[in-house]
């Protein structure tokens, strides 16, 4: 069984998309994504810089995007399909919109709206208040817990592998990179507000207020949750749980212990990857993983899906 998995914020870097859009199709592609998100992919992709796609109006469809646009390439010309190929997909943060419209649950052209109101809405909270996060490396889980609950921080991600995500104020987290617990290192994260806490709630309520009816499908792949790591059955709970996310921490390591359970033998990450291949290989030992990072890591995508596909005939 084969997982399929999505990236977060942070994981774009300038200049990621162009070996991309040099594939046939894959720039009238992203320029039709584009119109429906309201944000230009190929530019951001291309040629804007580090500080431009940090903003997190622009990270966010931008990333979705480049996820949608590496698993056309990653099953153009072929027989089989996400649904033949793929036992369980996953995404982490803004990737489970991307995952959303990898298994169905979301038209792509839905996806790249509601991820550009998710992104917009998001950097307006972001705004109130002078936010961040940082990655916690290391260290007592307890004793990390008890630094972060003392500085009023929220561990927003529980990536699992030894890494938790903090996010508050900035204040708070200078604090605590200051004092951090034993045995740790404090990496600040290269997004621009404390994402999933309370200071995302404005951002929740929009979302909630424009999308809580939104006609969506049930998934076609079983699609696993970041609020517990659990499958979703149907496409309006995900969406429900979708939305709630975005002010509520992300369970990444329930989602590795779900896919653990399940028998997963092979693990592909879409672009931009590398951050989920890289937690995989120190939580998912001994499961093979690819990272879609260019065009030149197709094959080996497509001969891990392959070989899923010919143990399951």
């Amino acid at each position: 069984m084969i997982a399929l998995v999505c990236p977060g914020q942070g994981s774009q870097t300038p200049g990621f998309l162009a070996p991309w859009l040099e594939l046939p199709g894959l720039r009238e592609r992203a320029e039709a994504l584009s119109d429906a998100a309201g944000v230009d992919l190929v530019t951001h992709g291309t040629t804007s810089d580090a500080d431009t796609i940090r903003d997190t109006a622009v990270a966010q469809p931008l990333i979705v995007g480049a996820g949608l646009l590496a698993l056309d390439a990653l099953y153009a010309d072929r027989p089989d399909t996400l649904a033949s190929s793929a036992g369980v997909v996953a995404g982490h943060s803004v990737g489970e919109i991307t995952g959303a419209a990898a298994t169905g649950v979301l038209t792509p052209q839905d996806a790249m709206s509601l991820v550009s109101l998710r992104g917009r809405a998001m950097a307006e909270a972001s705004a109130i208040t002078p936010t961040g996060m940082s990655a916690v490396v290391g260290g007592d889980p307890a004793e990390v817990a008890a630094a972060l609950d003392r500085h009023g921080l929220t561990p927003a991600n529980m990536n699992g592998a030894g890494q938790v995500v903090a996010a508050g104020t900035l204040e708070q987290l200078a604090a605590f990179a200051a004092d951090p617990p034993a045995k740790t290192r404090v990496i600040p994260l290269q997004v621009a507000g404390a994402f999933h806490t309370v200071h995302m709630a404005p951002a929740a309520d929009e979302l909630s207020a424009e999308w809580s009816d939104h006609n969506v499908s049930d998934p076609g792949v079983t699609l696993l949750s970041n609020t517990d790591g659990v499958a979703v059955a149907t496409g309006a709970e995900f969406l429900r749980r979708l939305i709630s996310q975005v002010r509520n921490p992300v369970r990444w390591d329930l989602c590795m212990e779900t896919m653990t359970e399940l028998g997963v033998t092979g693990l592909v990450e879409l672009a931009p990857a590398g951050t989920l291949v890289g937690l995989a290989k120190r939580a998912m030992k001994g499961v093979p993983t690819v990272a879609l990072k260019t065009p030149d890591d197709l094959d080996a995508a497509r001969e891990l899906l392959a070989a899923s596909t010919s143990a399951k005939a």
